[in-house]
């Protein structure tokens, strides 16, 4: 989401990480910028992190997203056979106002967007690492 989208509708966000950089339990990782040229802020923390294999970060406070409201996302891998698996979700509730309220499967397209980015962006730096030890 660093990056100018589509589904950003032109715009991107920012991150500020704490001292901890998103690395640690309590640790927080705030985003802000704008998304079809309305201002957007978001404050998580990590609740869970197990390296290299789990971590789970939620919202803090208030969300201001327009599509979804507050949200808890994570990863799990797992080892499989010579290679391994990787689940990524996310559990979201709808906004507590607005028009997106009333558009759920809205919603759920965007939670789909936001879970494939991280799939794909994960197999772009596996892929890579793979290429770099070969």
């Amino acid at each position: 989401m660093g990056g100018p989208s589509a589904m950003m509708g032109g715009g991107r966000m920012t991150y500020a990480f704490d001292a901890q950089r998103g690395q640690a339990v309590g640790s927080h990782i705030r985003m802000g910028g704008e998304a079809f040229g309305l201002r957007l802020f978001v404050d998580e923390v990590v609740t869970v992190r197990d390296p290299p294999r789990r971590k789970v970060w939620r919202t803090t406070g208030e969300p201001r997203l327009i599509i979804i409201g507050a949200y808890e996302m994570g990863f799990e891998i797992a080892e499989e056979g010579a290679g391994s698996r990787l689940r990524v979700w996310i559990d979201y509730a709808l906004p507590d106002r607005g028009w997106a309220r009333r558009a759920p499967a809205l919603a759920g397209l965007y939670a789909r967007w936001c879970v494939n980015r991280m799939v794909s962006d994960a197999v772009r730096h596996f892929r890579s690492a793979g290429a770099r030890a070969a």
